[in-house]
């Protein structure tokens, strides 16, 4: 068992995170990397994936949705705030992350842009807040005082539980009282069953097995909580998107096409594909956790991007202090000028390269 993490480092965290961020604006000014060099523009897009699992860039790509465009794989992420960072500093040209850190960073004056949505909540795919069978929670106000498992600190699920205790009628005061606390997503399910927590967030292949184990029920879900949403953008630096507006179109576009590819095509076939992309990269990993995908829970057509899936992280963040109230404005975030998706253009991926088609 990992060690918890206590809620004493909360705001540690979130400090941390800011101090971080200010060093990835002033690194982001710099415009080191691929997206900085080369007269026309780069056609190499650098990213950081994550292991066993195929991403909407790494799908657009095995579908010929990038066409002249190329990703290279410079190792995978530990998270989304660091992914972006990454991103922001120009070791990558492109990273990923929930909301609340594109507002966080964006608010330390780093030079960053969301240009797609690429993950959400949604019926099949969500992240629900468990407790034991047996457990003595029913209600928010039982969770004063209680441990509440998550992945991240200052992240989604954390951001979650605070709006699920405010729709609850809690105060501030009484919502410092429930104890978040940081593990590893694969220790969750067993801290749950050996009470060493009292609530536990699970998502995807974790909830999944946890529920076909049984001796769990939930507490509330965040699609219960908020219905289906976009949770998280990919960003570029503007100083990329100023020097590669055509990468940059082929890229977003591209994405755009694979997220309604696996929103239209029999989840089987997903698989499948999902499965090939894993195999041929190489990266000796287990394709098995793929068959618990769902979906990728993008809410808008196209993952283009509006006002309200940044302004609740606005909210909520300036409601902490941890950016100043007013000064973070949502339509300053992102943009979708290099989103040319078009409903036909999901249509017809390009042929598999392997002997075997995808979905046979």
């Amino acid at each position: 068992m990992s060690k918890l993490t206590t809620s004493a480092n909360r705001r540690q965290f979130l400090t941390l995170l800011g101090l971080s961020t200010l060093a990835a604006g002033c690194g982001a000014a710099t415009g080191n990397g691929a997206g900085a060099a080369g007269k026309g523009g780069t056609k190499t897009l650098r990213y950081q994936g994550w292991t066993g699992s195929v991403i909407p860039a790494e799908l657009a790509d095995g579908l010929g949705y990038l066409e002249d465009v190329k990703l290279k794989w410079v190792g995978n992420t530990i998270s989304g705030p660091q992914d972006i960072q990454s991103a922001a500093t120009g070791q990558t040209d492109f990273g990923g992350a929930f909301n609340g850190a594109v507002v966080k960073l964006a608010s330390r004056n780093s030079a960053i842009k969301s240009v797609i949505s690429y993950y959400g909540v949604d019926r099949r795919e969500y992240n629900g807040y468990y407790v034991l069978d047996d457990s003595p929670i029913h209600t928010a106000r039982d969770l004063l005082g209680k441990k509440v498992g998550m992945n991240t600190l200052g992240a989604h699920s954390e951001a979650m539980l605070d709006i699920f205790l405010q729709r609850h009628g809690l105060s501030q005061e009484e919502i410092e009282k429930a104890e978040p606390l940081a593990l590893p997503p694969v220790n969750t399910a067993q801290s749950l069953r050996q009470k060493q927590i009292d609530v536990g967030v699970l998502g995807g292949i974790l909830r999944d097995k946890a529920l076909e184990s049984g001796g769990i029920r939930p507490l509330f879900t965040d699609y219960e909580l908020l219905g289906a949403f976009s949770a998280g953008t990919y960003v570029m630096t503007e100083r990329f998107l100023e020097q590669n507006p055509d990468t940059a179109r082929t890229f977003v576009t591209g994405v755009a096409r694979a997220i309604e590819w696996s929103r239209t095509t029999p989840r089987e076939e997903v698989i499948d594909r999902m499965t090939e992309i894993v195999k041929k990269r190489g990266r000796k990993e287990d394709a098995a956790p793929l068959q618990y995908w769902h979906s990728y829970g993008v809410a808008e057509t196209g993952g283009r991007i509006s006002d309200k899936e940044l302004q609740l992280w606005i909210d909520w963040l300036g409601k902490r202090g941890d950016i100043p109230k007013d000064e973070v404005k949502a339509s300053a975030l992102y943009t979708n000028e290099f989103n040319g998706y078009r409903h036909q253009q999901a249509q017809s991926p390009a042929p598999s390269h392997s002997a075997t088609k995808s979905g046979s």
